[in-house]
């Protein structure tokens, strides 16, 4: 792809693209590439530099989830000698801007997306940034799921002292205040924030709702191998019972390091973090966690098992030779006999308030009526309610690894094939 596209310009100044993406992260490059492939014109806009939030939203010992040989997007792919490693951020954002590099994709940083319209005609958008304005006939949104921190309500209830942090903004353990921290939430990144803090020397309490327990290696492999070869990574939305459901399942308990250990509740309280239940409610500076911590282990636990009892048999039936490892089962999660119910947060025992309670996308800039009730985007598996917009990078929007690297590629060239029949069917109308 040629990078002169900003010559495509109206009389008035207004830019022009066939398509514009919207976010050059992993999903926005995957995109442009599977356009480039079509041979559809297209600009890439980007608030920030390319993998912008892998380099400045993210915490300083985080790895990623998925190793190293599971990094495929069209047309690229890992290459280094530590297949089965996983990449730390700043070894992310280079994995990114190499694939943005090697697929020469019509970069326009530092350009902020104020607004997107339809056009008068009903055809087409009209997009407004920081640095000009666009018109486009398909625009391909991919600015993520993770873009506001989902912080309760309750937040406001915390007493004046208690410094409260949300992943996005965390760096380190050296960034709080001395004493005790209370992490709420313990999918991925509440599980690995509190072992660090707690590391640090700091006394961690970790409030725990509903969570996705799975050991790192199974079998002699990593579980991610396991999900793909026994298809869960690949299950589509005709495949699965609640959509809703799944697309908000929370992201497992695993931490990418280099002895692939596993880190789910019990090492956390081998290690001496204490667990309570769900925070549930602040009233009168007192933290209430729900009595239900038992009961939301017993059915992660149960969750795991079924799994693991599904890649048995896969085993069993395809593999029986050839696997080096035996069949496992492993510990039930250990719970106190009686979790406390309440803490009091003026008393000084906890100084900081860590909010790993999970993200939303933002699109207040979208002002096209496509949204339902609860604020969220209405699509087809991204296809959207409105002609020529479409949806990308999502959790489970096609299918279950959709939000993750590897996910992206499938859903971009299947969105960019009906993004280029729908091109095809106005060209005919058109004329």
């Amino acid at each position: 792809m040629t990078r002169n596209l900003r010559l495509h310009s109206h009389a008035s100044g207004t830019m022009h693209a066939t398509t514009l993406v919207l976010g050059a992260g992993h999903a926005g490059l995957a995109m442009s590439r599977c356009l480039a492939d079509l041979s559809i014109d297209h600009v890439v806009l980007e608030r920030g530099e390319v993998a912008n939030s892998w380099r400045t939203e993210r915490w300083d010992s985080l790895r990623l989830l998925t190793p190293n040989w599971q990094s495929r997007l069209p047309g690229y792919s890992y290459k280094g000698n530590d297949p089965d490693g996983f990449r730390d951020m700043p070894e992310t954002v280079r994995f990114l801007e190499g694939y943005a590099e090697a697929s020469g994709a019509p970069l326009e940083t530092h350009t902020t997306v104020t607004s997107v319209r339809q056009r008068g005609d009903a055809f087409g958008y009209e997009v407004e940034t920081d640095r000009g304005n666009w018109t486009a006939r398909t625009i391909v949104i991919a600015t993520g799921p993770c873009n506001v921190p989902s912080v309760p309500a309750l937040a406001e209830a915390l007493p004046a002292e208690i410094e409260q942090v949300t992943p996005n903004r965390y760096r380190n353990p050296e960034q709080l205040l001395e004493g005790g921290v209370l992490v709420v939430g313990a999918s991925a990144t509440g599980i690995q924030l509190a072992e660090e803090i707690h590391r640090s020397g700091r006394p961690v309490t970790l409030a725990v709702g509903g969570h996705v327990r799975l050991p790192r290696v199974y079998r002699g492999r990593d579980i991610e191998w396991w999900m793909e070869r026994v298809g869960v990574m690949d299950e589509t939305l005709e495949e699965i019972d609640n959509v809703d459901r799944a697309r908000n399942v929370p992201s497992p308990q695993l931490v990418g390091s280099d002895d692939r250990r596993t880190l789910d509740l019990n090492c956390l309280s081998a290690l001496g973090v204490e667990l309570v239940g769900r925070l549930a409610g602040v009233r009168d500076g007192k933290a209430q966690f729900a009595g239900s911590l038992a009961n939301q282990a017993a059915s992660s636990d149960l969750k795991m098992n079924r799994l693991l009892d599904r890649i048995d048999k896969w085993v069993e039936e395809h593999e029986p030779n050839e696997v080096p490892g035996p069949r496992e089962r492993f510990e039930p999660t250990r719970v106190p006999v009686s979790p406390r119910l309440k803490l009091d947060l003026t008393s000084g025992e906890i100084r900081s308030v860590i909010w790993a309670t999970g993200f939303r996308p933002d699109h207040s800039w979208l002002n096209v009526p496509v949204f339902d009730h609860k604020g969220r985007i209405r699509h087809d598996a991204g296809v959207v309610e409105a002609p020529g917009l479409y949806l990308l990078g999502m959790p489970f929007l096609r299918r279950r690894k959709s939000s993750f690297i590897d996910g992206a590629g499938n859903d971009a060239r299947e969105l960019s094939a009906h993004l280029a029949a729908y091109l095809a069917d106005w060209t005919k109308l058109a004329s």
